[in-house]
Protein backbone atom coordinates (compact mmCIF):
# COMPACT_ATOMS: atom_id res chain seq x y z
CA UNK A 1 0.00 0.00 0.00
CA UNK A 2 1.34 3.41 -0.92
CA UNK A 3 0.24 5.98 1.65
CA UNK A 4 1.21 9.26 3.27
CA UNK A 5 0.51 10.76 6.71
CA UNK A 6 -1.85 13.76 6.60
CA UNK A 7 -0.37 15.46 9.64
CA UNK A 8 3.33 15.04 8.99
CA UNK A 9 5.49 18.08 8.32
CA UNK A 10 7.13 16.09 5.56
CA UNK A 11 5.00 13.35 4.04
CA UNK A 12 6.67 9.99 4.08
CA UNK A 13 5.58 6.61 2.79
CA UNK A 14 4.11 4.27 5.39
CA UNK A 15 5.07 0.62 5.27
CA UNK A 16 2.58 -0.54 7.87
CA UNK A 17 -0.45 -2.59 6.96
CA UNK A 18 -3.72 -0.93 7.91
CA UNK A 19 -6.15 -2.81 10.11
CA UNK A 20 -8.90 -0.20 9.77
CA UNK A 21 -10.04 1.74 6.70
CA UNK A 22 -11.95 4.90 7.58
CA UNK A 23 -14.90 6.18 5.64
CA UNK A 24 -15.24 9.97 5.38
CA UNK A 25 -18.14 9.80 7.85
CA UNK A 26 -15.90 8.24 10.51
CA UNK A 27 -13.16 10.84 10.02
CA UNK A 28 -15.71 13.66 10.15
CA UNK A 29 -17.27 12.27 13.33
CA UNK A 30 -13.81 12.24 14.90
CA UNK A 31 -13.00 15.79 13.79
CA UNK A 32 -16.36 17.15 14.99
CA UNK A 33 -16.38 15.17 18.24
CA UNK A 34 -19.67 13.54 17.29
CA UNK A 35 -21.01 10.30 18.75
CA UNK A 36 -18.66 7.51 17.74
CA UNK A 37 -15.60 9.79 17.73
CA UNK A 38 -14.10 7.81 20.60
CA UNK A 39 -14.21 4.62 18.52
CA UNK A 40 -12.35 6.35 15.70
CA UNK A 41 -9.80 7.87 18.10
CA UNK A 42 -9.06 4.42 19.50
CA UNK A 43 -7.95 3.10 16.09
CA UNK A 44 -6.34 6.11 14.40
CA UNK A 45 -2.84 4.69 14.83
CA UNK A 46 -3.75 1.63 12.79
CA UNK A 47 -6.10 3.32 10.32
CA UNK A 48 -5.87 4.51 6.74
CA UNK A 49 -8.25 6.50 4.56
CA UNK A 50 -8.55 6.39 0.79
CA UNK A 51 -7.60 9.57 -1.06
CA UNK A 52 -11.18 9.53 -2.40
CA UNK A 53 -12.64 9.53 1.13
CA UNK A 54 -10.19 12.22 2.18
CA UNK A 55 -11.40 14.37 -0.72
CA UNK A 56 -14.98 13.79 0.43
CA UNK A 57 -14.12 14.81 4.02
CA UNK A 58 -12.21 17.89 2.84
CA UNK A 59 -15.14 18.89 0.63
CA UNK A 60 -17.64 18.66 3.48
CA UNK A 61 -15.34 20.52 5.87
CA UNK A 62 -14.62 23.33 3.41
CA UNK A 63 -18.33 23.75 2.78
CA UNK A 64 -19.20 23.82 6.49
CA UNK A 65 -16.24 25.87 7.77
CA UNK A 66 -15.89 28.14 4.75
CA UNK A 67 -12.13 27.93 5.16
CA UNK A 68 -9.67 25.79 3.26
CA UNK A 69 -6.90 26.67 5.72
CA UNK A 70 -8.97 25.64 8.74
CA UNK A 71 -10.03 22.46 6.95
CA UNK A 72 -6.46 21.48 6.16
CA UNK A 73 -5.46 22.11 9.80
CA UNK A 74 -8.28 19.90 11.05
CA UNK A 75 -7.30 17.13 8.64
CA UNK A 76 -3.62 17.43 9.57
CA UNK A 77 -4.45 17.16 13.27
CA UNK A 78 -6.10 13.78 12.64
CA UNK A 79 -2.75 12.39 11.42
CA UNK A 80 -4.34 9.55 9.47
CA UNK A 81 -2.50 7.72 6.69
CA UNK A 82 -3.87 8.35 3.20
CA UNK A 83 -3.83 5.55 0.62
CA UNK A 84 -3.42 6.38 -3.04
CA UNK A 85 -6.40 5.62 -5.27
CA UNK A 86 -4.87 3.69 -8.14
CA UNK A 87 -6.23 2.01 -11.26
CA UNK A 88 -6.87 -1.31 -9.50
CA UNK A 89 -8.83 0.35 -6.70
CA UNK A 90 -10.76 2.40 -9.26
CA UNK A 91 -11.78 -0.76 -11.09
CA UNK A 92 -12.77 -2.56 -7.88
CA UNK A 93 -14.70 0.48 -6.71
CA UNK A 94 -16.64 0.60 -9.95
CA UNK A 95 -17.33 -3.14 -9.87
CA UNK A 96 -18.83 -2.85 -6.38
CA UNK A 97 -21.65 -0.72 -7.80
CA UNK A 98 -23.47 -3.84 -9.00
CA UNK A 99 -23.66 -5.40 -5.52
CA UNK A 100 -24.19 -2.19 -3.52
CA UNK A 101 -26.63 -0.36 -5.78
CA UNK A 102 -29.71 -1.39 -3.81
CA UNK A 103 -28.20 0.19 -0.68
CA UNK A 104 -27.39 3.45 -2.47
CA UNK A 105 -23.68 3.40 -1.63
CA UNK A 106 -21.76 6.33 -3.10
CA UNK A 107 -18.50 6.29 -5.00
CA UNK A 108 -16.73 7.24 -1.75
CA UNK A 109 -18.43 4.42 0.14
CA UNK A 110 -17.35 1.93 -2.50
CA UNK A 111 -13.78 3.32 -2.54
CA UNK A 112 -13.56 2.69 1.20
CA UNK A 113 -14.93 -0.84 0.77
CA UNK A 114 -12.55 -1.63 -2.07
CA UNK A 115 -9.54 -0.46 -0.05
CA UNK A 116 -10.68 -2.44 3.00
CA UNK A 117 -11.12 -5.55 0.89
CA UNK A 118 -7.67 -5.14 -0.69
CA UNK A 119 -6.00 -4.62 2.69
CA UNK A 120 -8.11 -7.32 4.37
CA UNK A 121 -9.04 -4.66 6.90
CA UNK A 122 -12.19 -3.57 8.70
CA UNK A 123 -14.13 -0.67 7.17
CA UNK A 124 -15.24 1.88 9.79
CA UNK A 125 -18.22 4.11 9.04
CA UNK A 126 -21.20 5.94 10.50
CA UNK A 127 -23.36 4.84 7.55
CA UNK A 128 -25.88 2.18 8.58
CA UNK A 129 -26.56 1.34 4.91
CA UNK A 130 -23.34 -0.70 5.03
CA UNK A 131 -24.80 -3.11 7.59
CA UNK A 132 -25.03 -6.73 6.49
CA UNK A 133 -23.39 -6.21 3.11
CA UNK A 134 -22.04 -9.50 1.80
CA UNK A 135 -18.92 -8.39 -0.09
CA UNK A 136 -16.17 -9.92 2.03
CA UNK A 137 -15.48 -6.83 4.14
CA UNK A 138 -16.01 -6.53 7.87
CA UNK A 139 -17.85 -3.32 8.70
CA UNK A 140 -17.71 -1.57 12.05
CA UNK A 141 -20.37 1.05 12.68
CA UNK A 142 -19.14 3.83 14.95
CA UNK A 143 -22.63 4.58 16.28
CA UNK A 144 -23.85 1.09 17.13
CA UNK A 145 -22.55 -2.10 18.71
CA UNK A 146 -18.86 -2.80 18.05
CA UNK A 147 -19.51 -6.20 16.53
CA UNK A 148 -18.47 -6.54 12.91
CA UNK A 149 -20.91 -7.25 10.12
CA UNK A 150 -20.38 -8.88 6.76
Amino acid sequence: MNCLKTGAVKSKPSLSVAKIVLDASALLAYIHGEPGAERVAAVLDEAVISAVNLAEAVTKLVLTTGSTDRTLRLIAEAEVDVADFDQRLAQETGALAAVTRARGLSLGDRACMALARREQATAMTADHAWSNLDIGVEVQLIRSSSRGMR
